[in-house]
């Protein structure tokens, strides 16, 4: 209980360093966010007049540290403030986004995780051999290849010439399976590597060889004995990276069109939606802080060895 509660105080502080950064960088950031604002609502030549009321609305003018106070202090209670862009709460235009993300995040980790299970597996059982080889080669490909590059070239040869799927996603589960894929190969690669490096390991283990010793089968053993050592470690990059998939959501949504909170804080972005996006950066985050400690708690349940520290 103590280490979860520490674990606990930490999750606190960095999301409060996390907020005040992003809070600050883009205070900084060129251009004026009431001209952004009045753009972002259709407004193509705003008049001095109109930014001047746009500002008083939303409180520009007040010093920085006090806007941010004033953010803050919402967001304990679960409030994020206003979209500036379309004036809505920004916890219920997550809301209604958030589950088309959580369903391409879900699908991503899912494939992530039987490709690096399939890879990963394959490369530790022929170490040095042409399935290790071919692993390899497999999992730098999807690491070098940005995941928009991937993105645009599964629209224009997969979509547009070979007529399989939409053009446009629509946040269901008909329309996942290639922006899941586009978000999942980069994931995969590295989590095969860690799971490779993983089996190697326990299989050089003593008691791996008296187990062979005894007669016991090649399956036997990566059931009972490999998997088992290999698993801390490859729950915990699987752990980490499941908050990578959220955080990386805003490119494959951008690319596909998919109606998530990532889209959404793009274009957020791009009209200095200052609370959409510092509302984004808690959301991405709290789920690596949530992630993380849920799979530390997962790893010291099946390694006892763990526990101790």
């Amino acid at each position: 209980m103590r280490a979860v509660l520490r674990r606990f105080g930490q999750a606190l502080v960095t999301l409060g360093g996390a907020s005040v950064l992003i809070f600050g960088m883009l205070a900084v950031t060129p251009g004026d966010p009431a001209r952004r604002v009045l753009e972002a609502r259709g407004v193509r030549e705003p008049t001095p007049p109109m930014v001047a009321a746009v500002r008083a609305e939303l409180r520009l003018d007040d010093p920085l540290v006090e806007r941010f106070a004033r953010w803050a202090g919402g967001a304990l209670t679960g409030d994020l403030g206003i979209s500036w862009r379309t004036g809505r709460p920004v916890v219920e235009e997550f809301a209604t986004r958030l589950p088309a993300t959580l369903r391409l995040t879900a699908a991503a980790l899912l494939i992530a995780v039987v490709l690096a299970l399939l890879l990963g597996a394959a490369a530790a059982a022929a170490p040095g051999r042409w399935p290790d080889l071919t692993s390899r080669g497999v999992a730098l490909g999807m690491l070098v290849v940005p995941g928009f590059v991937l993105g645009v070239l599964a629209l224009d040869v997969l979509v547009v010439r070979a007529g399989l799927g939409r053009v446009i996603a629509d946040g269901t589960w008909a329309t996942v399976f290639l922006p899941a894929v586009t978000l999942a190969l980069a994931s995969a690669a590295y989590w095969s590597r860690v799971l490779r490096t993983s089996l190697l390991e326990a299989q050089s283990a003593s008691h791996l060889r008296v187990s062979a010793a005894r007669g016991s089968s090649r399956w036997r053993r990566l059931r009972v004995h490999e998997l088992p050592n290999a698993v801390p470690p490859f729950l915990t990059v699987i752990g980490l990276g499941t908050a990578g998939l959220i955080g990386g959501a805003p490119v494959v949504e951008s690319v596909f069109t998919w109606p998530g909170i990532g889209r959404h804080t793009v274009e957020a972005i791009n009209a200095r939606d200052m609370p959409v996006v510092v509302g984004f950066t808690l959301v991405a985050v709290l789920a690596y802080v949530v992630t993380s400690l849920l799979v530390d708690l997962v790893c010291a349940t099946i390694d006892p060895r763990l526990r101790t520290r």
